[in-house]
């Protein structure tokens, strides 16, 4: 067995050596060939455009224009790339030195490089070509289809009130009375022969099931989405909104669903002729379209569930507006059928015509008939009386109303005068226009609904990043509605480019716009784009999160192990925080291309303004990084600023916190505690002083006023024996003994109190022992003035 196993690892050992080595192309080679194929792409589209296309051809032209549009953009980007390389290698080598003749190597080496670098410059500026030439391709594509829709809204038919309108469609009616007999005996026979085989069960089984899938199953699923989010959604708002959400897909899908399988049944038992495959597929679109339209005006209105309903409306409204979503689908699946039979059919203009005509009729009698509704529920509303909110809705709403009618007024206008195309157009537009306002609006409320939901400071994802991550419940609040507002914009801006996509290319120009803006704009050699944005606050972002862990480990792990007082810690910590702050900060500024370089480049031309308008806080700024070296003023001090007397609560890099006795608090600038006087009573010594002064007559016992004071210190707690309490005689004045009696306590902060204490012993001790204390008397002479003078001499 040893033996075999080595043979079996020698021979695979040879085979592997054998095999022949698969180069992995270089990033130039591949750049090169998709700028090549992209090249051969646009010429490809040039020549295409030579010809008389219709609008599918021209959609699937300007998509591939766009392809090749981005993937030489992306060829260029990384030929670019390359040549940053490149160039980074011949600036190693440095430029020739006059006189000096350098190893034929460092030449050779040179000489590659260079020619290097003009084949990818080269290179880098057809991939440019390219993406320029095909810019102008999509926009000439673009200009042809707004004439096309400009020539189809000018053509004037024969007006429907005209004689040649009527006598146009009879003579037309027999030749499409007979495409449409052939076109029915196609499928006729198809089901003939069909039918004549084994039973086609696929048929009778799709429509079951089709049916199954359009009630029972569409209900079933509704009510368990309803009873899923009672039972599990955070919040009434998400239950409604996503509720909802559910509704529209769950009636856009089932619809759709049940007219595939119905199709396809019929394909599988080969009732199906291939002259219908046609209608067949756009029975399907226009099954989920008008399920589309139902469910979504369902969703809006929700008729049935009041306490499920998201828009402000009564339910008086809702049930008068409940058949109008209903008959605009069942008239949008009407409208895709008859379109796509008199394709299939080949019917002629006149007879086109005719449905043009009827479709738009019908379109204004529906688009009235809502108008008139929406105008009853409006009076009834104000015969009820409103409030100022529903008044202003209802202004907006009649707004909204009057442009409508006028819209309408101004197609029926331009369908009697002929201009069945504008006439059609426009009442597409409303269509398309109201079905987009509506589904923005809900999109909107889904948005907001979530996101406020998710990122709230007491939701399980709020409270995951509180305690696992430290972040603030204000901030998880903040960060809910800047994403619900982020992506609402984000609904808004795609809604806004799909207003005009049934009628042309216009939303790939408004996504072209967009994606141009997403690129950005260069500014200084820093590219600037939403892209290089999100880049730098995400890692401004991770940077603070990383400051915010370093300070954290700081103050709780590494400062708490040293011998370092209050102070001394808190002094390290801000300085360390604003260090790793300007760390960050840099960070991000390198995510945006910016060197340390430009940052220098930016501080010095900031120098001057820094200088005039902001002297005032670089001044408090390097007056706190002062008081945090120096430490003239500790955290945990008595000082006093002027008249202001109280205890150092902050430190920061602009000001101080000092916390008054009345528990207010004073914020001084860092500059004031610098360049003033300032008293520190805990700087060098933190006892506090108490002095007493008073005076007895002179015929007192000094021994005895001596002695009670002395015991009157020694009987209080707060006083200390060292140093010793002191009484001292000052002088001897207007027959009075001055005394000054001082004695020491642990801080300054008690030192009143303590006071407080002596005096209230003192002064029973001294008029217990019948010593009189008081100020030093005063006389008071009356002086007559002489006989013979006045008063006022």
């Amino acid at each position: 067995m040893a033996r075999w196993r080595q043979f079996w690892i020698g021979l695979l050992a040879m085979l592997a050596c054998a095999l022949p080595a698969t180069a992995q192309p270089s990033p130039t080679d591949t750049a090169s060939r998709t700028l090549v194929t992209a090249e051969i792409d646009l010429n490809a589209v040039d020549r295409a455009l030579d010809s008389r296309i219709d609008r599918d051809a021209r959609a699937t032209l300007r998509e591939r224009a766009l392809t090749a549009q981005g993937n030489a953009r992306d060829a260029a980007d990384q030929l670019r790339t390359q040549l940053a390389l490149i160039d980074a290698r011949i600036a190693g080598l440095g430029p020739p030195v006059a006189g000096v003749v350098e190893a034929a190597d460092i030449r050779v080496e040179r000489r590659d490089l260079a020619q290097a670098r003009s084949s990818l410059d080269s290179k880098v500026k057809r991939g440019q070509l390219i993406a320029v030439e095909a810019g102008q391709l999509v926009a000439e594509i673009d200009q042809t289809q707004a004439a096309e829709i400009g020539q189809r809204i000018s053509v004037r038919a024969p007006s429907p009130l005209s004689p040649r309108f009527w006598s146009e469609l009879f003579a037309a009616i027999p030749r499409d009375a007979r495409r449409v007999s052939v076109f029915m005996q196609r499928e006729w026979r198809q089901a003939d022969a069909g039918l004549r085989g084994s039973f086609p069960w696929g048929a009778p089984l799709g429509v079951l099931v089709a049916i199954v899938l359009l009630f029972p199953v569409r209900q079933a699923l509704r009510g368990a989405g309803q009873r899923y989010l009672i039972a599990d959604a955070p919040g009434h708002r998400v239950r409604r909104s996503v509720n909802a959400l559910w509704r529209v897909l769950t009636g856009t899908a089932m619809p759709t669903i049940a007219a595939f399988l119905f199709v396809q049944g019929l394909r599988w038992s080969a009732l199906l002729s291939p002259a219908w495959n046609t209608l067949a597929d756009t029975l399907v679109i226009a099954s989920g379209f008008a399920g589309f339209i139902a469910s979504l005006g369902a969703a809006f209105l929700m008729a049935s569930q009041p306490s499920w309903r998201l828009v402000p409306l009564s339910d008086q409204a809702a049930t008068a507006l409940r058949p109008v979503p209903w008959a605009f689908a069942t008239l949008t699946f009407v409208v895709f059928l008859l379109g796509a039979f008199n394709t299939a059919v080949g019917a002629s203009g006149a007879a086109l015509l005719a449905t043009q005509v009827v479709e738009v009729v019908v379109h204004l009698l529906l688009i009235g008939g809502t108008l008139l509704i929406v105008g009853r529920l409006r009076t009834l509303e104000a015969a009820d009386g409103e409030s100022d909110a529903e008044a202003a809705t209802s202004a907006g709403v009649g707004a909204i109303t009057l442009t409508l009618w006028l819209v309408v007024t101004g197609a029926a206008l331009a369908l009697l005068a002929g201009y069945v195309g504008f006439a059609i157009v426009v009442m597409q537009f409303v269509i398309w226009a109201t079905l987009l306002a509506i589904s923005t609006f809900l999109l909107m409320i889904v948005i907001d609904d979530s996101a406020t939901s998710l990122f709230q400071r007491n939701s399980r994802a709020g409270l995951t990043l509180r305690h696992g991550l430290g972040i603030g419940a204000s901030a998880i609040d903040q960060f809910g509605v800047l994403l619900s507002a982020v992506l609402r914009l984000a609904i808004i801006v795609v809604a806004l480019g799909l207003m005009v996509y049934p009628f042309g290319a216009g939303f790939g120009s408004f996504l072209d716009r967009v994606g141009g803006l997403a690129r950005g704009v260069e500014i200084g050699g820093i590219a600037i784009s939403p892209g290089t944005i999100v880049r730098f606050v995400a890692v401004l972002a991770l940077g603070l999160f990383l400051v915010r862990q370093f300070t954290g480990w700081l103050d709780r792990r590494y400062l708490p192990s040293t011998d370092l007082d209050g102070s001394v810690r808190n002094s390290i910590r801000l300085v360390a925080r604003y260090i790793a702050i300007a760390l960050a900060i840099v960070w991000s500024l390198a995510s945006l291309g910016i060197g340390m370089e430009r940052i220098a480049l930016l501080l010095s031309a900031l120098s001057v303004g820094i200088g005039f308008g902001l002297q005032a806080i670089t001044q408090n700024f390097v007056s706190g990084l002062i008081l945090l070296a120096e430490r003239p003023i500790k955290i945990g001090d008595l000082i006093r600023v002027g008249t202001d007397e109280g205890d150092v609560k902050k430190i920061s890099v602009r000001s101080t916190e000092i916390e008054l006795g009345d528990h207010s608090t004073l914020i001084v600038p860092n500059s004031e505690l610098i360049t003033k006087s300032v008293l520190n009573k805990t700087l060098a010594n933190p006892l506090g002083r108490v002095q007493i002064q008073f005076s007895v007559p002179i015929s007192s016992d000094a021994d005895r006023v001596r002695e009670l004071v002395l015991s009157t210190f020694a009987d209080e707690a707060t006083v200390l024996d060292v140093p010793a309490p002191a009484v001292l005689i000052d002088g001897i004045a207007d027959g009075r003994i001055l005394f000054n009696c001082m004695a020491h306590v642990a801080s300054p902060r008690v030192s009143g109190e303590a006071r407080s204490n002596v005096l209230l012993v003192l002064l029973r001790r001294i008029h217990e022992a019948g010593i009189e204390l008081g100020t030093v008397p005063q006389r008071l002479e009356l002086v007559t003035p002489p006989p013979g003078r006045r008063d006022d001499d």
